[in-house]
């Protein structure tokens, strides 16, 4: 009874692991042999190492080693003249081979709940319907004493199973801002972001027609000649509108360390469509 919320500590150790000290205080209670009830209060240091590696598909995975547990402070109910003999044999044979494998497991019941956040790294990420992106470790898993690091390989495929190529440039990390305190910190490349929306190219292709522009007057020609006086003179009369959007190359993606930039370069195909004739191309823009 009385088991105290613990208090734990942790520290990475360099090309290793996490160090985990968990200290332990609580009461237990049950039948003295002398009569009456018998309470034992007292307090534990559990202390274990956990080795940071990844499994046979790829994942990170922490697992547990070393796990040691010692006895820091044990206080009972006892008349004291019976503490020196009765409580010393009863520490040895029971508290000290019981506890730890009771309290043990905990470490692995927790590093089980961390390993389990890492199993969606080799998730395939649905990007609409263009395409999927997953990622695999490309490095073991380093470690100093401030930070983790995680090198990913990005594996980006086009819906027919394609694999898009990526540089495989990687940036040093005195080239990376400046890690802040106790927060994870994602490295994504200009590269990436710009593979990813190459994949996307045909999300961005679309005819606007009246029923897509809200609020603006109605996409005729004449409309057309109020915006751009220079066509006025050989547009047709009043005539519905059609904007065909096409990309025609891939996105560029720049990033600064003050503002970032998304290019995405297309034709605007505007098309008349007479009611008594084939829909007539009148012009194109590059955008």
């Amino acid at each position: 009874k009385d088991l105290h919320p613990p208090v734990i500590s942790l520290a990475l150790s360099p090309d290793s692991g996490v160090f985990i000290a968990v200290l332990v205080r609580m009461t237990i209670s049950g039948k003295s042999f002398i009569g009456g009830n018998l309470e034992i209060a007292l307090a534990a240091n559990l202390t274990a190492n956990s080795r940071l590696g990844q499994d046979t598909t790829g994942i990170p995975k922490f697992s547990s080693q070393n796990c040691h547990f010692t006895l820091v402070n044990v206080k009972t109910n006892l008349p004291s003249s019976m503490l020196p003999k009765v409580m010393s044999k009863f520490i040895d044979s029971t508290l000290q081979k019981v506890l730890p494998g009771l309290l043990c497991p905990a470490v692995d019941a927790v590093l089980n709940l961390v390993n389990a956040k890492f199993t969606p790294l080799i998730s395939k990420i649905p990007l609409g319907t263009a395409g999927t992106l997953h990622y695999t470790l490309l490095n073991p898993p380093t470690m100093n004493e401030t930070f983790i690091e995680l090198d990913l390989k990005t594996i980006l495929q086009e819906e027919e199973g394609k694999e898009v190529d990526l540089p495989m440039d990687q940036l040093s990390l005195s080239s990376l801002p400046p890690k802040r305190d106790a927060a994870t910190q994602l490295i994504l490349s200009a590269d990436l972001l710009s593979a990813e929306l190459s994949v996307l190219l045909a999300s961005f292709n679309l005819n606007i027609s009246n029923n897509m522009v809200l609020g603006l007057p109605p996409l005729v020609t004449t409309m057309l000649g109020a915006l751009i006086p220079e066509i006025s003179g050989v547009l047709p009369p009043s005539q519905p509108v059609v904007i065909e959007m096409q990309e025609v190359k891939a996105p560029v993606v720049t990033i600064t360390p003050d503002k970032s930039f998304v290019q995405l370069f297309s034709t605007s195909e505007f098309w008349v469509f007479p009611s008594d004739s084939p829909p007539e191309s009148l012009f194109v823009l590059d955008v």
